[in-house]
């Protein structure tokens, strides 16, 4: 889960995927003028722009609904690379700097909160280095990179009394946890393949999941913890089998073919959802947990736009959510399955920006 972008052609960043359950009073009740809201967006009401400025992703409610956790990379809130940051979802909307929970150094990724609300999941590469990583060569491909100083923390809300929960000389990243309090999965590359893994909420009994060779990531559980959803890569003949193997040494992956995939929470019985093409990503289950609504540009020809998709657990139902023309993802429900949270380039004044958005889910 891992990679935040503002539209698969533009910015690479880290994905993310999850869920978790509780209560939300109320919603800012400021509404910018202008396209936020699209006419066929049948699922939405209220809709409410809460970011203004750079590039905000991955926005994960806490427990009781009050606040959000995310990573940016606002250059005018004192940061050169994607940080963690904390709202609370009642506050101002505007571009005001939000409250930083990471270190402020290296990278960082894939935040979401500890059961307690208190404190916090991410992973960051600030142990590897303060600097934020060097950009990719241009290979003319578009990859993401698997930084090998990424692994996986937790924090309090003041970004203090951190944890190292993992410490494998390759990528571990993208974790998020079940609503059961119980575990975690995270996606890591110490065994040579991008594979999904659990662990307990300290590190300890880590366990692998998925075997198959591909790209393995953004996992996250039902809303009653008993199944996970997740994007894979599946090369198939020697030509895409050699070219994934071939990126993974130099620690990249090309995203570029994903299809959405859902299991049991130990991994059995696991299936493929989507047979869409194109990338298929940032997977969550709906409330009920019987419906998956995920991003994807399955059927756009230049790349883009990404739109927001229904799909039913065994394939079938695909419905078309968000007709934004550049980019929606990043989709969560808040924890009583009353509001949904997503991150967008609409009403960006043409710029590159990706903010976050709160809607009132309409079934």
């Amino acid at each position: 889960m891992n990679l935040k972008l503002a539209t698969l052609a533009m910015v690479a960043v880290a994905f993310s995927s999850c869920t978790q359950q509780l209560v939300l009073e109320s919603l800012p009740v400021t509404v910018e003028p202008g396209p936020v809201t699209y006419e066929q967006e049948r699922h939405f009401k209220n809709i409410h722009q809460i970011t203004y400025g750079g590039n905000n992703a991955e926005a994960y409610w806490s427990p009781d609904g009050k606040q959000l956790i995310f990573q940016s990379d606002n250059s005018k809130w004192g940061v050169g690379c994607d940080q963690i940051f904390l709202l609370n979802v009642e506050a101002k909307a505007d571009s005001s700097k939000r409250q930083l929970v990471s270190t402020g150094l290296g990278r960082t990724t894939c935040s979401w909160f500890m059961p307690d609300g208190k404190s916090f999941l991410y992973a960051s590469t600030h142990k590897g280095g303060e600097s934020c990583p060097p950009p990719l060569p241009n290979t003319g491909r578009y990859v993401w990179p698997l930084y090998t100083s990424y692994d996986i923390y937790t924090a309090d809300l003041q970004g203090k009394e951190m944890k190292q929960l993992t410490d494998s000389p390759r990528y571990d990243a993208e974790s998020t946890i079940s609503p059961k309090g119980d575990r975690i999965v995270f996606t890591s590359l110490r065994n040579g393949d991008l594979d999904l893994y659990t662990m307990n909420l300290d590190g300890s009994d880590v366990k692998q999941i998925t075997f198959d060779l591909g790209y393995d990531g953004g996992a996250c559980f039902s809303p009653d913890g008993k199944k996970i959803v997740w994007r894979a890569s599946r090369p198939k003949n020697k030509e895409e089998i050699d070219a994934y193997k071939s990126l993974l040494k130099e620690d990249m992956v090309e995203p570029s073919n994903l299809e959405i995939f859902v299991a049991n929470a130990d991994g059995s019985d696991a299936h493929q959802v989507t047979s869409l093409g194109n990338a298929n990503w940032s997977p969550t289950f709906t409330p009920k947990g019987d419906k998956v609504l995920f991003c994807s540009n399955h059927n756009s020809k230049r790349g883009f736009p990404f739109n927001l998709f229904l799909v039913n657990l065994d394939g079938s139902g695909l419905e078309q959510v968000t007709y934004d023309t550049e980019f929606d993802s990043f989709p969560m429900f808040s924890p009583n399955g009353k509001y949904l949270v997503f991150c967008s380039n609409r009403h960006n004044g043409r710029t590159r920006d990706t903010n976050i958005f709160i809607a009132e889910w309409i079934d």
